[in-house]
């Protein structure tokens, strides 16, 4: 019976919102995209190595051009959780080397995780398997690789030590060398003979350089500082590397902009002497970029090294000759660049970047090249798609990258290099399932709209198709980070991609979704990126929050009674305190392993506390959802995996039961075991399914 009337609900539904609903679209359908996580190439010849997702299988996937045929490589079938990382292809392209376990998302990635609950646990290790085929070896516990440039050795970090082994499995790992501390970052030198790293020691961090065991580590320039990011001179007499101040001094302002200088060094390997190269200015905007690969520091062709600097107000490229001088701005505009990558002669950098002919581009990725020694970008890959994470084959004659469209899931594409021109052969289109080719999609739309104090919000709106008879419901979706941006299309990460399969899911289901990027977010500038009084000393960023409400209940086609609200980790926190400061415009909410209580993160123990200790207490106690408890209406869902190493599992359990105590309607589903990046798809799907499934008992009338 209760089925029955079940499917005489959803044919209503069918009938008073859209008749084209009546065939809604299946979320296992939605999320059965391969996902491509890894993606490399050799740095001779043309082969490339592309881990995919799919449906919880992990694979290897191959190709060699010119015609870039997918091949499986492994055979890992079980949805295990058990991711793969650190994919690296040898020079020559006859091995592939990777790391199977961990959770790479977050803090202490090489922690063994074991979201499938085996009663024997898990390891993180590492395997190499044969270009050509074979089953994989186990090379040992570890993670971190770096393969040599010789093609037969890959030294790794165990337990904070380097270790090395051999690429085919046929002798045992054995410790490199010794170094205090935590030995991470290492670099072969162009000739394999010698290896930079980074020793991290608490408060300061040194770059060494290992020259076999008849020589002591030669330590580059060492000082009361955090030196990282080492990299080789293309002839291996000379390493640059970022210097930093070593934590202490006098506790600064918790609620004022950090001031946080940074500088790029250069240091002779024979003598270790080291000179200043480039100094950032002493300003918040020239603190170290948080956009994807921080500095990006890379030494090049043309005696140029080339670094990512936020001096500008956006997260550009630099270049400065190696001999000293002014750095050379590479890519002037207010755009954003990540996923940098150089070509193999060293002549050019690429990127992807949100600029183009369009100005809908602002919410989209395209592929960018520049010289490493003028300022002549060029958006190599205009139109309608998202274009991310490229890299030039080793011989020079292809450029490969990720590429996916607004009803296409992402995948491996390829291009001519360097004329990068026409329409990109696409590798592995037949990994997706015939349900999700076929399905019924949305081209979601950019919008733009104030914020209270006058702060512009972006977002992207989804809208079901055809005329509605009635007013529809709708949701405000979040996304976590903060330093992220949703798009007009599908994401390049797995978490987001998931996100836009379940808004588009949401869709079908009838609901009008309004994916928010809000303050804190990359993609707008650092004004956007770094405002005052965020987060946990202010929250600033939930006017935003708000203000998406709003417009969305001022639109015709929504009823401003029926509007939900969602959002994982960060996008959790701004959906509790949504639901606990504005219920009257929430009517309901799911709340995924968000943070809930900011006060236990302010000390006021210290024997020095911070001269504003205690209006940050102040402050973080009115950004705590848990500060709104008494004026929470709107039922909730709770959401959290038990070995979260992003967001303490305890942060929904101190929520969860203010909430109870209250009497606020509320659910909750806890996943045993499983991490905040839902590493099992079948925990993937269920939390979609139960985060629909709650908006959808709430608002679906």
């Amino acid at each position: 019976m209760y089925r029955i009337l079940q499917c005489m609900f959803s044919a209503l539904v069918c009938f008073g919102l859209n008749s084209s609903l009546c065939a809604q679209e299946n979320l296992t359908d939605l999320t059965a995209y391969p996902f491509p996580s890894e993606l490399g190439a050799a740095s001779t010849g043309n082969r490339i190595v592309v881990a995919i997702n799919k449906q919880g299988a992990r694979n290897l996937y191959v190709a060699e051009g010119p015609l870039f045929s997918l091949r499986k490589l492994t055979d890992y079938e079980d949805d295990l959780g058990d991711e793969i990382t650190s994919v690296r292809l040898s020079a020559d392209g006859r091995w592939v080397v990777y790391v199977k376990g961990g959770d790479h998302g977050g803090p202490n990635s090489s922690t063994p995780r074991n979201p499938a609950s085996l009663p024997g646990g898990t390891k993180v290790q590492l395997w190499s398997v044969p270009f050509e085929g074979g089953e994989p070896r186990l090379l040992s516990d570890g993670d971190d690789p770096v393969i040599a440039p010789s093609g037969d050795r890959v030294a790794f970090v165990r337990q904070g030590q380097v270790w090395i082994a051999p690429i085919d499995g046929s002798g045992k790992a054995e410790q490199l060398f010794y170094a205090r501390g935590r030995s991470s970052s290492m670099q072969w030198s162009p000739d394999g003979r010698y290896m930079a790293f980074v020793s991290s020691r608490g408060a300061h961090a040194l770059v060494g350089v290992y020259r076999g065991q008849d020589r002591p580590i030669a330590w580059m320039a060492p000082g009361y500082a955090r030196d990282s990011s080492p990299r080789w001179s293309p002839d291996g007499s000379r390493i640059a590397f970022v210097r930093q101040d070593a934590y202490g001094g006098a506790p600064d302002s918790l609620l004022a902009a950090g001031r946080h200088p940074w500088a790029i060094w250069t240091a002779d390997v024979s003598t270790g002497e080291g000179r200043l190269l480039w100094q950032s200015a002493d300003t918040p905007e020239d603190n170290v970029p948080t956009t994807h690969g921080g500095t990006n520091l890379r030494w090049t062709a043309k005696n140029r090294i080339v670094f990512l600097s936020y001096q500008d107000g956006w997260p550009h490229l630099y270049s400065i000759a190696d001999s000293g001088g002014e750095p050379l701005l590479l890519t002037p505009g207010k755009f954003m660049v990540e996923h940098v990558s150089v070509s193999p002669d060293g002549a050019s950098l690429l990127g992807s970047a949100n600029t183009g002919p369009d100005d809908d581009d602002i919410d989209r990725r395209h592929l960018i090249r520049v010289s490493v020694d003028k300022a002549d970008m060029k958006v190599l890959t205009p139109g309608v798609g998202i274009e991310t994470f490229p890299v030039v084959t080793g011989d020079g004659k292809h450029l490969v990258f990720l590429s996916a469209t607004a009803t296409r899931p992402t995948l491996a594409a390829v291009l001519p290099w360097p004329r990068a021109a026409g329409n990109p052969l696409l590798l592995g289109e037949e990994l997706i399932p015939e349900p999700l080719r076929k399905a019924d999609l949305v081209t979601p739309s950019r919008v733009e709209f104030k914020a209270a104090d006058g702060n512009t919000v972006y977002g992207q709106l989804f809208e079901p198709k055809g005329n509605a008879k009635t007013k529809r419901p709708a949701v405000v979706f979040i996304h976590g980070g903060p330093q992220r941006q949703m798009l007009l299309g599908w994401h390049y990460g797995d978490y987001y991609a998931n996100a836009y399969a379940l808004n588009q899911y949401l869709v079908s289901k009838g609901f009008v979704v309004l994916s928010v990027n809000y303050r804190l977010g990359i993609g707008y500038g650092y004004d956007f990126h770094k405002p005052l009084f965020a987060g946990q000393y202010g929250a600033s960023e939930y006017q935003d929050i708000k203000a998406a409400g709003e417009w969305l209940s001022a639109l015709p086609q929504v009823d401003a009674d029926r509007i939900g609200v969602f959002g994982g980790s960060y996008g959790g926190f701004l959906t509790a305190l949504a639901l606990g400061k504005d219920s009257d415009l929430f009517a309901a909410g799911v709340d995924i392993h968000g943070v809930h209580n900011f006060m236990g993160r302010v000390s006021m123990s210290d024997a020095e506390p911070a001269p504003d200790a205690h209006k940050a207490m102040e402050q973080a106690r009115l950004s705590s959802p848990v500060s709104y408890v008494d004026t929470w209406k709107s039922p909730v869902l709770f959401i959290h995996g038990d070995d979260d190493a992003n967001v303490d599992f305890e942060q929904t359990i101190d929520l969860l039961n203010r909430v109870k105590k209250k009497g606020i309607p509320f659910e909750s589903l806890m996943i045993p075991d499983e991490t905040h990046h839902w590493m099992k798809y079948e925990n993937q799907v269920r939390v979609g399914q139960a985060t629909a499934d709650f908006l959808e008992k709430y608002l679906i009338r």
